[in-house]
């Protein structure tokens, strides 16, 4: 009662929805429309690094020692996976995504389109 406590509340990790190296559509924000490839899912924060897409600016110093110059690098930044919606690559649109278990007994996840699997 009279102890230190930590303030921070732990959300619940959801499982996101996309993975490595899916192709994605953005939904919504600046970048919308734009489709690009799936670098990196950070599933704690619930977003993703998508090639090409939500680039920001970032000023750097030079460092002669590492062999970095200077000046002002575009590189892309997180976007939430909420806004983003997984390209079937069979019928090649932007689809829901279903799963179901495999004989094996692992989750495979499929269009809800055409009904393809995307396992890789």
């Amino acid at each position: 009662m009279y102890g230190r406590t930590s303030k921070e509340k732990q959300d619940p990790i959801h499982k996101p929805h996309v993975r490595k190296g899916d192709t994605v559509v953005v939904r919504s924000g600046k970048d919308a429309g734009k489709k690009g490839r799936v670098l990196r899912v950070l599933a704690t924060k619930g977003t993703a690094i998508v090639e090409r897409v939500n680039f920001t600016k970032k000023h750097t110093r030079a460092n002669p020692q590492k062999n970095i110059k200077g000046g002002i690098l575009e590189r892309e930044s997180p976007i939430h996976v909420a806004k983003l919606q997984v390209v079937c690559p069979s019928c090649n649109e932007p689809a829901r995504l279903g799963s179901h278990r495999s004989e094996e007994g692992e989750a495979v996840r499929y269009c809800r389109k055409c009904k393809a699997d995307l396992t890789k």
